[in-house]
């Protein structure tokens, strides 16, 4: 059995989620907070944690980045809104990480172009729908022409267990 190896994450969740946490013990994600217009992106990632997170059981994703987010900065949750950021410890096995503009792509339903050519090719869907795997391709897209650089790698995981979670801090957004 491999050894779990733990990283540390950040999550933003609105109030309402963490009293959920305080009654049930765990943090899972929730069709009620995905505007319509990404169910379609959301289905998609879902799938792609069934296949690549062994213990996945098929929740909705909470959203996590590597980066402890600045509060500061407005853009979180709604102007005024009553948050909170969780700083969480899981296995690296239980995490999938992607880049998060390129997750953005799925959002376009366009092509993931590694090198960002601005050429007139019409993909199938099927090409469109295989580019957008290389969001996980984190090693790839930091050597890409168009996509290299600095990174912002975000993450999903099913379900965070409250003894996972190690920093709780209560803010109200800009």
């Amino acid at each position: 059995m491999q050894k779990a190896i733990m990283a540390t994450y950040w999550t933003i969740q609105v109030m309402e989620k963490w009293k959920d946490v305080q009654n049930v013990g765990y943090l899972s994600g929730s069709a009620e907070y995905i505007w319509e217009e990404f169910v379609e992106p959301y289905e998609w990632m879902m799938m792609q944690m069934k296949n690549r997170l062994p213990n996945y059981a098929g929740e909705y994703p909470i959203w996590l980045w590597t980066e402890r987010p600045d509060l500061r900065r407005s853009g979180h949750l709604a102007k005024g809104e009553k948050g909170v950021l969780l700083k969480v410890e899981l296995d690296e096995r239980d995490v999938l990480l992607s880049e998060f503009q390129a997750w953005h792509i799925v959002f376009y339903n366009a092509y993931l172009d590694l090198d960002v050519n601005e050429d007139d090719h019409d993909y199938s869907l099927d090409e469109i729908h295989k580019s957008w795997e290389l969001i996980f391709e984190i090693e790839m897209l930091k050597r890409s022409e168009g996509w290299g650089g600095t990174l912002h790698l975000q993450g999903v995981t099913g379900k965070v267990m409250a003894n996972q979670m190690k920093l709780v801090k209560t803010f109200i957004a800009r």
